[in-house]
């Protein structure tokens, strides 16, 4: 077992099959990308434990799961984000972001996580009167605050109109730079994926592949043709990846 995160799952979910094998970096962030029911979610609620699927993953070093183990999602070490920020509708910002900092048994880095989502003008904060976009930026907090080993992001772009998503990608700019441990981040924007990711997986029916390091990829588009362009993001939107500039 060697540093990063590696992973196979193989089983049906009713008529679904998942059979993935995948890899991601010890640092950075790595895009998973497919057409809707390819198995994204699936696979990232594999890997957080929320369903179990016959299979292994190895985080760090680490054995989270394989034929005799199966660690349940409360004692994995994994930050998540979806779609929706699901946050704690009784407790302000400050206390959500505290719930996330006792989970990993202190309450140290709150300042830190403060100051890299901007978070310190909403602090007395009901959720309530909160922004999309602000509030995901407190779910990513929350998250970031019990010291994950592996951070996973469910399209967390996805339900906020174009106004949120400038909002919070600055900041998820300044978290890509700084973030110390291997993510997962499932989106169909290729505009996201440029902007934030380091690597790219591709999802299909079940099945990963690996698309390679999202820079290589960037600078072999930079030297095509634009009717090659022009082609390429037809396939990508058969595929099911947004092909936005």
């Amino acid at each position: 077992m060697s540093a990063g995160v590696e992973g196979r799952f193989e089983g049906a979910l009713g008529a679904f099959r998942l059979d993935a094998d995948f890899r991601l970096e010890p640092e950075g962030i790595t895009a998973l990308s497919g057409p809707s029911g390819a198995g994204k979610t699936t696979l990232l609620r594999c890997i957080a434990g929320l369903i179990r699927l016959p299979g292994r993953l190895y985080v760090d070093g680490e054995v989270w799961q394989d034929e005799r183990r199966f660690l349940p999602t409360h004692r994995r070490p994994v930050g998540v984000v979806f779609q929706e920020a699901a946050l704690l509708a009784h407790l302000n910002v400050k206390d959500n972001l505290l719930y996330g900092a006792r989970r990993a048994g202190g309450q140290g880095g709150v300042d830190d996580v403060v100051e890299l989502l901007g978070l310190a003008p909403l602090m007395g904060r009901g959720v309530g009167a909160l922004s999309g976009g602000e509030r995901q930026r407190v779910a990513l907090g929350r998250a970031l605050l019990t010291r994950p080993k592996l951070v996973l992001l469910d399209e967390p772009l996805s339900s906020l109109d174009a106004g949120a998503k400038a909002e919070i990608l600055p900041y998820l700019e300044r978290l890509h730079r700084t973030l110390k441990v291997p993510a997962l981040y499932i989106s169909h924007d290729a505009s996201e994926i440029a902007r934030l990711a380091d690597h790219l997986l591709l999802m299909r029916a079940g099945q990963v592949t690996p698309g390679g390091p999202v820079r290589r990829i960037a600078d072999q588009l930079a030297g095509l043709t634009a009717e090659e362009r022009d082609g390429l993001a037809l396939a990508a939107l058969r595929a099911g990846l947004s092909p936005h500039a």
